[in-house]
C-alpha cells in the first residue's frame, strides 16, 4: 500500500483530492471543520519536502454552477487551519486553471472550484480526469468519505499516474482502521450495531459474523428481533418484512458460536417527543400505545459487562433516539463503556453518520481510538466490498 510517506515531494506538485463537503450555515461559515482539520497532515508534509499542492474537492450537490456551492467558501477556514495562504482558482479545468497550476512554486496551495459544477466529475468521464491529472506530478487520494464513489477525481484519474499515485495519511489510517476490526483485531472482537433499520445493516452483520465473537444489536433495530422470536414491541418501529431474516441471523450467529445480545429492557414513550410520558418495560411485554426509544437500565448493565470483556471495539449506530435528550443515555452510557474500555488498552472504531454525530455530540471524540470521516464509504468497507477509490490506488 503505497502512502504519501513513499514519496518526496520537492519540486513536485501534488494533485490532491481532499473531502472538504463541510456543513456551512447561512453566512457560509463553516460549522464543523473536522475534514478540513483531517486533511492538514498530508497538506503540510508535501510542503515541507517543498512541493506544492493542488487540493481538489466537491462540496455539496449542486445542479451545474451554483454560488452557495462555490469552494471559496471555505477560503478562510482552510488558511486558519493549514496555516498557509490559498491561490484560489475559479474553475477546476480549463487553460487558466493550468496556467495557475504550472506556475505554482514550491510551499504554496491552489484550491480549485467545485468539482461537481462539472456533470462529468460524477459520472466518472475520463476526458475530464485527464484534464484534471493535468494539474499535478503525483496524485495523493486523502478523501475516503467520496472512496466509495467512482467518480472522475477519486478513481479516474488514477489512471494518468501508473506510478506517482498514493494514499494521504487520512485514507491510509481509514484503511488501517477497518483492517485492525475486520482481519486482525485482538480477541474477543465486539461489533456495536443500532439504528433504526435491520434492512440497513443486513450486509454489514453478515460480512461481520465471521469477524467478531460479540455483537450487541441496539436501537430500532432491536424490535424486528424481539417481534421475531415472539415478543411484543408495541408500537415501536418494526420491520414486519425482515422477521425471517433476523430470525436467520440469530441462526448463523449461533452456529458461529458469536454472542449477540439484545436489550432486555427499553424505556418506552407514549409518544414519538422528548416530552412523552416514560417508563421502564421489559423488551418483549411493549404494550400497545407504547414504544421503545432508549435502552433501559438493564440491557445498559450487560452492554457495559460486554463492552469491558472486548479488545477491539466497533461502534455503528447509536443506542435510542440520541437526539431527544430524554432517550440519549444508552448511547451516552455505551460512550462512556467504549472510552473506559479504550482507556484500559481495547481499540475502537467509530463509524457511520448517527454514531458519529453522537460521538461529537457528547464529547467521546478524542476518547475513542479512532473516529471515521465517511459514512458510506464506512458502511461499504464493513459491507466487505473493496472501495473504487481504493482499488485505484493499489492497481
Amino acid at each position: 500500500m503505497k502512502t504519501i510517506n513513499d514519496f518526496n515531494f520537492k519540486d513536485k506538485k501534488a494533485l490532491i483530492r481532499v473531502d472538504f463537503n463541510v456543513p456551512l450555515d447561512e453566512n457560509f461559515n463553516v460549522t464543523d471543520a473536522t475534514r478540513i482539520q483531517s486533511a492538514k497532515t498530508t497538506i503540510i508534509k508535501v510542503l515541507e519536502d517543498g512541493g506544492s499542492c493542488v487540493l481538489m474537492s466537491h462540496l455539496g450537490r449542486p445542479k451545474g454552477v451554483e454560488d452557495k456551492y462555490s469552494l471559496r467558501h471555505l477560503e478562510n477556514a482552510i488558511e486558519d487551519i493549514v496555516g498557509v495562504e490559498l491561490i484560489i482558482a475559479k474553475d477546476c479545468v480549463g487553460a487558466e486553471v493550468e496556467e495557475l497550476a504550472k506556475n505554482l512554486k514550491p510551499g504554496t496551495v491552489l484550491l480549485l472550484e467545485n468539482l461537481r459544477f462539472h456533470p462529468e466529475e460524477t459520472s466518472g468521464d475520463r476526458d475530464f480526469a485527464e484534464k484534471l491529472s493535468r494539474l499535478g506530478d503525483i496524485y495523493v487520494n486523502d478523501a475516503f468519505g467520496t472512496a466509495h464513489r467512482a467518480h472522475a477525481s477519486t478513481t479516474i484519474v488514477a489512471d494518468f499516474f501508473p506510478e506517482n499515485k498514493c494514499f494521504g495519511f487520512l485514507l491510509a489510517k481509514e484503511i488501517e482502521s477497518i483492517k485492525k476490526v475486520m482481519d486482525n483485531g485482538e480477541k474477543p472482537v465486539l461489533a456495536v450495531l443500532g439504528g433504526a433499520k435491520v434492512s440497513s445493516k443486513i450486509t454489514i452483520i453478515e460480512n461481520i459474523l465471521d469477524k467478531v465473537d460479540h455483537l450487541i444489536i441496539g436501537g430500532g433495530m432491536t424490535f424486528t428481533f424481539i417481534k421475531a422470536q415472539g415478543g411484543s414491541v408495541g408500537d415501536s418501529i418494526c420491520e414486519d418484512d425482515k422477521m425471517d431474516l433476523a430470525l436467520d441471523i440469530l441462526k448463523q450467529a449461533e452456529a458461529k458460536n458469536v454472542k449477540i445480545h439484545l436489550p432486555v429492557d427499553v424505556l418506552a414513550a407514549d409518544a414519538f417527543s422528548n416530552d412523552a410520558e416514560t417508563k421502564v418495560i421489559d423488551v418483549t411485554q411493549i404494550p400497545d400505545g407504547w414504544q421503545g426509544l432508549d435502552a433501559g437500565p438493564k440491557s445498559k448493565a450487560i452492554f457495559d459487562d460486554v463492552v469491558m470483556q472486548c479488545k477491539t471495539i466497533l461502534w455503528n449506530g447509536p443506542l435510542g433516539v440520541f437526539e431527544m435528550e430524554t432517550f440519549a443515555s444508552g448511547t451516552i452510557e455505551l460512550g462512556n463503556s467504549i472510552a473506559e474500555a479504550t482507556k484500559n488498552g481495547a481499540f475502537s472504531l467509530v463509524g457511520g453518520g448517527d454514531s458519529v454525530a453522537a460521538v461529537k455530540q457528547f464529547g467521546f471524540e478524542k476518547k475513542v481510538s479512532y473516529v471515521s470521516t465517511g459514512g458510506g464509504a464506512m458502511l461499504e468497507s464493513l459491507e466487505g466490498k473493496t472501495l473504487p477509490g481504493i482499488a485505484a490506488i493499489l492497481d
